[in-house]
């Protein structure tokens, strides 16, 4: 039976309070696992700790979690993989629970939902209300409900890591990456996971407005290139009601008077079924673009995924 290959991926910035105990966790529940941390040019000495714990460490300049992971899924090479904060929030004895799917081949991406077991502190005034708003966002757009978008516990298997180009800078890339896996037909699912408290001392990197209003942005945007038919679709829907509104107006006032005394209102009218047109046209020629792109992109991971396993 081949031997699989896995890794732990501990992005951080600025948690030298528990990366020691994360790495020394994760060593003990996976010990056949590389353990790596991904330091976000960390200035408490994180960095350091790790390597002491027994981590491998590599540095990223560039500052936010989405650059991070960039890096996590270019320069790690597994079979198998296992994302964790090193906030210490995460229960490292379910790390083989979020694994197993990845392994047995069921998932691409498993997904430690929090929110069913969680603390009353875990989480600041309105996160939860910001992690239902974006659950139910992806769920409508996307028409796949998911129990929790922004969980930092996940495991992936190698096509997705080697799949995905990861476009997000900041704490957005969580999204990004289960509409990702949505939109690409990659299998995802979820583990219930007990959400743990940050130890006293360490603080939350998350800003809840700044971030949460990058998220919805992410998702809206991800909406556009990932479902360009259905988004400018339904705008060329809108656009083209209107037009027929406008034009009824004014063929009901020829109709009667024989003559159009609001020229503007035609005009108006002819524009927006202009418009619509153009939209309709330009969600076609995107849909298809993005399914060539798709077809040459699986081509292409396939071809590495199958190369580096050999």
């Amino acid at each position: 039976m081949a031997v699989v290959r896995s890794a732990v991926l501990i992005p951080c910035y600025n948690e030298a309070r528990t990366v020691a105990k994360v790495v020394a966790d994760f060593r003990r529940a996976l010990p056949q696992a590389d353990i790596w941390v991904f330091d976000n040019a960390s200035t408490d000495g994180t960095a350091e700790l790790a390597r002491q714990a027994g981590a491998q460490v590599y540095r990223v300049s560039a500052k936010g979690k989405g650059n991070v992971v960039r890096a996590m899924f270019r320069e790690v090479e597994a079979d198998v993989y296992l994302m964790v904060d090193g906030d210490d929030t995460y229960p490292a004895d379910h790390a083989g629970e979020l694994l197993e799917d990845i392994i047995e081949g069921r998932a691409d991406m498993v997904v430690g939902t929090r929110l069913e077991q969680h603390d009353s502190a875990s989480f600041r005034r309105f996160h939860g209300f910001g992690n239902k708003l974006v659950r139910w966002s992806i769920g409508r757009l996307f028409g796949q409900p998911v129990r929790d978008v922004l969980s930092g516990y996940r495991a992936f298997s190698r096509r997705f890591v080697k799949s995905m180009p990861v476009l997000s800078r900041g704490f957005e890339i969580e999204t990004e990456m289960t509409v990702f896996a949505m939109a690409n037909a990659f299998v995802l699912s979820e583990r219930t996971v007990p959400y743990g408290v940050r130890p006293e001392g360490s603080e939350s990197k998350l800003s809840t407005f700044r971030d949460g209003f990058r998220v919805l942005r992410t998702i809206g945007f991800l909406y556009k290139d990932l479902r360009p038919l259905l988004f400018f679709g339904s705008a060329a829907l809108l656009a083209g009601l209107a037009s027929l509104g406008f034009g009824a107006f004014v063929f009901h006032e020829f109709s009667l008077t024989g003559e159009v005394s609001h020229p503007s209102t035609a005009v108006l009218a002819a524009a927006l079924a202009l418009t619509a047109f153009i939209l309709l046209a330009t969600g076609l020629i995107l849909d298809t673009v993005n399914r060539r792109s798709n077809e040459i992109l699986r081509l292409i991971t396939d071809q590495v995924v199958h190369r580096k396993s050999e």
